[in-house]
């Protein structure tokens, strides 16, 4: 059991570090193409990446309806990039993305209580002082821009809450084929869109390299995520990997420049004593 608990954090922790570098390598890849085309390429390199790994492991076929599950959390999941993506393009990293971590770590959370019961007492705090934490975060250092792309943020935390549910689902008996499907959908959903709705000629060649990290780096998050998922409760390895806006803020920091106030330097350390709580 103990074993286990450490196998869901550290799987956790590293897709929360995964998924926060995606998502400030995303925030400035959107900045220069249409959200969109950007999904769409980052997803088609991450099937890529996904397909490979298939291959190097030999990872059994799983059953159709994990891969239709599979499939659906695709979709959910990318709108819910698209319309972070967006959000970062439009405000401050340091706040749209722990507002959307918020709601992300927020569902998960809710629907395993109702399916698996209580947890034990110190996850409890652990979940609670996690939320304050990623909140406090949240908080701006100054009022400029604070709310601008807010809302996207919400819409993007309602999304990846549901994929993390319908990936926990779609990860019972393997973890590189539910990816499979998920970036197959999520990549013709954003293709179409695409061909069809957006009049952008901006070039993606400026901004590939973000858009490269963003679709590996988005796409190993969530196959850590699963396999979190296959070790222990959802919501201990939702709400882990909802911290993923503590790196995006430490990148905005170091190559940004964007302040961290003393509130967010708390919150950081509160997510620090969180992961302790949550891990024992």
């Amino acid at each position: 059991m103990v074993s286990g608990s450490f196998e869901v954090a550290g799987l956790s922790l590293l897709s929360a570090g995964s998924w926060g570098a995606a998502d400030f390598a995303g925030g400035l890849a959107a900045k220069r193409v249409n959200v969109f085309r950007l999904v769409a390429v980052a997803h088609t390199i991450g099937l890529a990446a996904m397909l490979l790994m298939v291959w190097l492991t030999g990872e059994a076929v799983p059953p159709r309806a994990e891969l239709v599950w599979g499939a659906v959390a695709g979709i959910a999941g990318a709108f819910g990039i698209a319309a972070l993506y967006k959000a970062l393009a439009m405000g401050r990293m340091a706040i749209i993305a722990p507002i959307a971590a918020v709601i992300t770590a927020l569902i998960p959370v809710l629907v395993a209580l109702r399916m698996q019961g209580l947890p034990a007492a110190a996850q409890l705090a652990g979940f609670a002082l996690a939320l304050v934490s990623i909140w406090l975060v949240a908080r701006p250092a100054g009022e400029v821009d604070s709310h601008r792309g807010v809302g996207l943020a919400v819409l993007a935390g309602v999304c990846f809450g549901l994929f993390l549910v319908f990936g926990k689902e779609a990860g019972v008996h393997a973890v590189f084929w539910p990816m499979v499907a998920a970036r197959a959908a999520s990549v013709a959903l954003m293709a179409s869109i695409a061909l069809v709705g957006v009049n952008d000629a901006r070039p993606l060649k400026p901004a590939l390299t973000m858009i490269a990290l963003c679709g590996l780096l988005d796409s190993a998050g969530n196959a850590l995520f699963i396999a979190a998922t296959r070790h222990g409760r959802l919501d201990v390895a939702a709400v882990l990997s909802s911290l993923y806006p503590a790196s995006t803020v430490i990148l905005a920091r170091l190559l940004l420049k964007e302040r961290i106030s003393r509130l967010q330097g708390v919150g950081i350390a509160g997510a620090l004593l969180a992961i302790a709580l949550i891990s024992a």
